[in-house]
C-alpha cells in the first residue's frame, strides 16, 4: 500500500473513531500577525475560524521580537545621545543609568497585556481558541495536545520561526532572544554567538547598560544581508563602544565553570578561529543570535503530505498555497515564499493569503522595495539591490556614497558614524537600492523603499521639497 493511500485511510479512521472532531472552515496555526490577519478576514467574511497557538497569544513581534525590543532600543538611545552630547551642552552624563529592573518593568507594560487582549478579540469575533500545540494527522486535520481534533476545510500555517539549532556540546546553556528579553537582571558579562541583526541589536542594548560584551561571529564579516562599506562603519563604532567583535570565529561548546568564585552561575565558551586557534572565553550568559528557522519541526508536516525545503519553510507556490496540498497556505516566517523574514511581510502576506482563501487564487506577493533595519544605535537600513547582485543581474549603475559624519544631520547630535550608499540604473535614473547608517535611518529608508516600489526616478525625488533641518533633506545630496 502507497504511503498516500495510507494517509487517506487514517484520515478517515480518525474522522470516524473520534465523534468529538471540531469541523470549521479554516483553522489557523499561530496567532501573530500573519495568523491574526487571515483569521480576522476569513472571520468576517463569515467563515467559521479555529486558532490555535501553544505559546501565549500574540505571536513574536509583539511578544517577544520587535516591539519589546525597541522599548528597550529606546533607553539605550536615551543613553548614548547624552553621552554624544557630553560637553556639548550635558554635562556629566555618567550619572545617567539604566535601570533594568525599571526598563524591564517598563517594556512588560507593552507585552503583558497582549495576550488577554488578542484572546479576547477572538471571543468577540467569533473565533474558537485552542491553546495546545498542533500536529497534523490527515491533510485537513490537526490534533492540539492530543486533546482537541479539528478538521477544517483550509488550514493556515503561520507559526514564525525559533533559534536554528546549533548542534554544539553544551547548547542546553545558551539564552534564546526571547529568554533576553525577560531577563529580570542584566549579567555584567555576555556573549552574543552569531554576527546577525538579533546579536548587534542587543549587544547594543547591553553594553549602554554597562554590560561586557562579546560577539563571535564565523564569517569574514557580520550582518551580510548588508552593504560591507557601512558595515565596516557600524563595526567601528560597536568597537568604539567597547563591544569585543570577533570574526572568522566559531563556537565549539559552551561549559558551566563553577571554578570561577567570581561568577554566578558562569560559563565557559570555547571557540576556534578558521586558522586553528582555540581560546576560551569565560562569561555570565551566552545569547544565540546566530539565526532563525521556521518553527514547524513538529507539526508532522508529512501526515498531510506537506512538502518543506530543507530546514526551510513550507513550499508554497505563488498564492501561498502549499505546493503539495491545496488545503494548506502558509505566510510568514513558517513559509518558503521568497520574502524577508519581516512583521510586515508577514502582514502583507496574510492579507494576501486570507483574500486568496476567500476569492480562489488570483493574488500574488510583491517584493520589491522592502526596507529591513538593524536597530543599533546608530541603526543601519537597507532596501533594493547591494552592489553585488546589481551587478550579477547586469544592470548598469552609478553608485553614490560617502561618509556622512561630517554633515549638520551627523554632526548636531555628535554623531561621527553614518554615511549612506545610493545605487541609481544609469538608463532609466531608477532607484535600485539604497543602504543608509545614521540617526533615523530606519525612517528615511522608507521614503527610499516608496521609490523603488513605485519605480520613481531620482529626478523625481530631488524635485521634492523637504521639511528642513531634518534627516529626511539629506536624501537631495545622496542622489
Amino acid at each position: 500500500m502507497s504511503a498516500q493511500k495510507q494517509l487517506i485511510i487514517n484520515y478517515h479512521i480518525v474522522l470516524l473513531f473520534m465523534s468529538d472532531t471540531k469541523i470549521f472552515d479554516l483553522i489557523v496555526i499561530g496567532t501573530g500577525v500573519a495568523a491574526s490577519t487571515v483569521a480576522w478576514k476569513c472571520r468576517s467574511a463569515g467563515w467559521s475560524v479555529a486558532v490555535v497557538d501553544s505559546r501565549p497569544f500574540g505571536g513574536t513581534c509583539a511578544l517577544r521580537g520587535c516591539d519589546p525590543k525597541k522599548v528597550l532600543v529606546g533607553a539605550a538611545e536615551v543613553v548614548d545621545w547624552n553621552r554624544r552630547m557630553e560637553g556639548k551642552g550635558i554635562t556629566d552624563p555618567s550619572k545617567l543609568k539604566i535601570h533594568w529592573p525599571d526598563l524591564m518593568h517598563f517594556k512588560r507594560s507593552f507585552t503583558e497585556p497582549v495576550p488577554k487582549e488578542r484572546e479576547e478579540q477572538f471571543s468577540k469575533a467569533g473565533i474558537v481558541a485552542f491553546h495546545g500545540r498542533a500536529r497534523f494527522i490527515g491533510e485537513k486535520t490537526v490534533i492540539v495536545d492530543d486533546t482537541h481534533t479539528l478538521s477544517g476545510k483550509h488550514i493556515l500555517i503561520a507559526t514564525g520561526a525559533q533559534p536554528m539549532k546549533l548542534n554544539i556540546p553544551g547548547e542546553d546553556n545558551i539564552c534564546k532572544s526571547d529568554q533576553f528579553l525577560e531577563l529580570n537582571d542584566l549579567p555584567s558579562n555576555i556573549v552574543f554567538v552569531g554576527g546577525g541583526y538579533i546579536s548587534f541589536e542587543f549587544a547594543h542594548i547591553a553594553a549602554r547598560a554597562g554590560a561586557m560584551v562579546t560577539v563571535l561571529h564565523r564569517g569574514t564579516r557580520p550582518l551580510n544581508n548588508f552593504d560591507p562599506y557601512l558595515v565596516d562603519i557600524l563595526l567601528q563604532r560597536t568597537r568604539d563602544l567597547g563591544i569585543e567583535v570577533r570574526l572568522q570565529t566559531k563556537v565549539d561548546a559552551i561549559e558551566s565553570s563553577k571554578a570561577n568564585n567570581n561568577m554566578n552561575n558562569g560559563l565557559v565558551v570555547h571557540a576556534s578561529t578558521t586558522d586553528g586557534e582555540k581560546y576560551k572565553v569565560e562569561t555570565e550568559m551566552v545569547v544565540h543570535g546566530a539565526g532563525r528557522v521556521p518553527e514547524i519541526d513538529d507539526l508532522e508536516l508529512a501526515a498531510a503530505g506537506i512538502r518543506r525545503e530543507d530546514k526551510m519553510g513550507v513550499k508554497v507556490n505563488e498564492y501561498l498555497q502549499s505546493v503539495s496540498n491545496p488545503a494548506v497556505y502558509a505566510a510568514g516566517d513558517a513559509a518558503e515564499s521568497g520574502g524577508l523574514p519581516l512583521t510586515p511581510i508577514a502582514t502583507y502576506e496574510g492579507e494576501i493569503a486570507a483574500t486568496n482563501l476567500l476569492e480562489g487564487n488570483h493574488i500574488k506577493p510583491n517584493y520589491r522595495g522592502v526596507p529591513s533595519v538593524v536597530f543599533t544605535i546608530p541603526p543601519l537600513a537597507s532596501v533594493g539591490l547591494q552592489e553585488d547582485t546589481a551587478r550579477k543581474q547586469g544592470l548598469h549603475f552609478r553608485t553614490n556614497k560617502a561618509n556622512t559624519s561630517s554633515w549638520y544631520s551627523s554632526r548636531r547630535v555628535s554623531e561621527n558614524h553614518s554615511g549612506y550608499k545610493v545605487l541609481i540604473e544609469e538608463d532609466n535614473d531608477r532607484i535600485l537600492g539604497a543602504q543608509i547608517l545614521g540617526p533615523h535611518a530606519e525612517e528615511v529608508i522608507n521614503i527610499f523603499a516608496i521609490a523603488i516600489r513605485l519605480g520613481l526616478k531620482a529626478g523625481e525625488i530631488k524635485q521634492a521639497i523637504f521639511s528642513y533641518p531634518t534627516n529626511s533633506s539629506d536624501i537631495s545630496y545622496m542622489l
